[in-house]
């Protein structure tokens, strides 16, 4: 397939939507990363086991898995838009709800109503990017929704940091008698908001409008956001790559173990995506350098900074996407990641512990492990980060999109919840057989991208097909 002709100049409108539909990243990101902060806290507020502990931190993720697994069928029914505003309207009510909770029970109901919301976000934001972004621009609009991924990220580690520090430590008593770590949850109301106002004022999708047999209202968002010259044809060509499709799972039904070709494909690039223990370092990453010897306030602060280096490198994503293609920054991600997490993997096996179980290692193997998390983080936020997010959003057919987005977003948030729970007990027999299984999950991934993913730059969404392979550049 020839890439089209870019238009020049990129219409400001879809610019402005794609940064609104966006925001859902960053109510992802801020959800993904808030408890990080108070993990240590709730563990003492509810004498919590490592292994309850860890369930907590990652029970939000289930509500994500389930969330995620509905939202394409929502979004087939209901629109995009509605989607948006519903999960905009659980977020908020979990974020209070996490805050005044009474017990690890109680915390775990509201992280996994606030998972139903970020889950169902992560797959409408994507799709809803890709079906109004011109083809030549898709890949740097869709990385918007990374780039607001990782600005939630650091937006909730340093809020977790300044409360922490107004407070005098995450579980001293703050604001209105509650601790600070409650009001890490608490502050998570303001992005509700302003996602759920963005939500209101963005046009509906295209493809949904068509779907809808409103062609008439699809062809004014493609003239006014899209800066389409020709809406009639493009309508055409909507119409006819989807089909017969009725937006459901039975349309994904193919010949390898039930699934189209390209469903799979998504399904294990979303998992690898989770496999090589990224939400480890944005979850877990405070109360890890704590464990070998950093003080609170260090912690706090090793972990913003690695928040702010995945920002710069997300912008570097975004300049690079639309230029030299998704694979090849896949590539260069899985090589750069596997040298990082095997160096990370070497340096905390020459930790020792004292009585206290707490890791102890030399100077040297200490900043080697911050040089290899910190690298580790540049070369995820520069490739698997962004692009997977970018690909998952446009890679599908049009008739099948929405609902195979869900599928594999859904897989992703299993994985991110395996890798989430397996952390502490791994942590507790070996940080290095931990880091050592993420550095042998980025070197499958190299392999997996060199033989089964197809180059998607530059190609519109209607000559998407459900070919699982074609790795020579489109």
């Amino acid at each position: 397939m020839t890439a089209s002709t870019p238009p020049s100049p990129l219409n400001k409108r879809v610019l402005a939507i794609t940064i609104g539909a966006a925001l859902g990243g960053f109510l992802f990101g801020f959800d993904s990363s808030v408890i990080n902060g108070a993990v240590s806290s709730i563990q003492d507020a509810f004498s919590l086991s490592e292994g309850l502990k860890g369930f907590a931190v990652a029970s939000g993720l289930l509500g994500c898995a389930v969330g995620a697994w509905f939202a394409g069928g929502l979004g087939d029914r209901w629109g995009r838009i509605r989607v948006m505003v519903l999960s905009a309207a659980l977020f908020f009510v979990s974020a209070i709800g996490a805050g005044l909770a009474q017990g690890v029970w109680d915390l775990v109901l509201w992280r996994v109503i606030g998972g139903l919301a970020i889950g169902a976000a992560s797959v409408i934001a994507p799709a809803y990017i890709a079906e109004l972004a011109p083809a030549a621009f898709r890949g740097r609009l869709a990385s918007l929704q990374q780039m607001a991924i990782v600005l939630g990220i650091f937006a909730a580690l340093l809020s977790d940091q300044l409360l922490q520090s107004v407070a005098g430590g995450a579980d001293q008593e703050l604001w209105l008698g509650l601790e600070a770590w409650r009001w890490m949850f608490i502050v998570g109301v303001i992005p509700a908001l302003v996602y759920g106002w963005a939500a209101f004022t963005l046009p509906e999708s295209p493809q949904y409008l068509v779907a809808r047999r409103r062609p008439d209202e699809a062809a004014r968002v493609l003239v006014e956001y899209t800066g389409e010259a020709d809406p009639a044809t493009k309508i055409a060509a909507i119409t006819a790559s989807r089909g017969e499709a009725k937006g459901s799972l039975a349309d994904l039904r193919g010949p390898r173990f039930g699934l189209k070709p390209i469903v799979w494909i998504g399904i294990i690039l979303s998992a690898l995506q989770q496999l090589v223990g990224i939400n480890v370092i944005f979850y877990y990453s405070t109360t890890l350098w704590e464990s070998v010897g950093f003080s609170e306030d260090d912690a706090f602060l090793t972990s913003t900074i690695t928040s702010v280096t995945n920002i710069i490198v997300t912008i570097v994503a975004i300049l690079l996407v639309d230029k030299i293609g998704r694979r090849l920054l896949l590539l260069i991600g899985s090589a750069g990641m596997f040298v990082m997490l095997a160096l990370m993997a070497v340096a905390f096996s020459t930790a020792t512990l004292d009585a206290d179980n707490v890791a102890h290692m030399s100077d040297a193997w200490s900043r080697a492990a911050l040089i290899g998390a910190n690298g580790f983080v540049v070369f995820f936020g520069a490739s698997w980060g962004p692009v997977i997010w970018v690909l998952l959003g446009e890679m599908f057919p049009n008739s099948i999109r929405a609902v195979a987005l869900a599928v594999a977003a859904a897989a992703q948030w299993l994985a991110n919840f395996t890798v989430t729970m397996t952390f502490p007990p791994l942590a507790n027999l070996s940080l290095a057989v931990a880091y050592g299984f993420y550095a042998v999950m980025s070197f499958v991934s190299f392999f997996f991208v060199w033989r089964k993913v197809r180059e998607t730059k530059g190609m519109e969404l209607e000559a998407m097909t459900d070919s699982a392979t074609q790795p020579a550049s489109a």
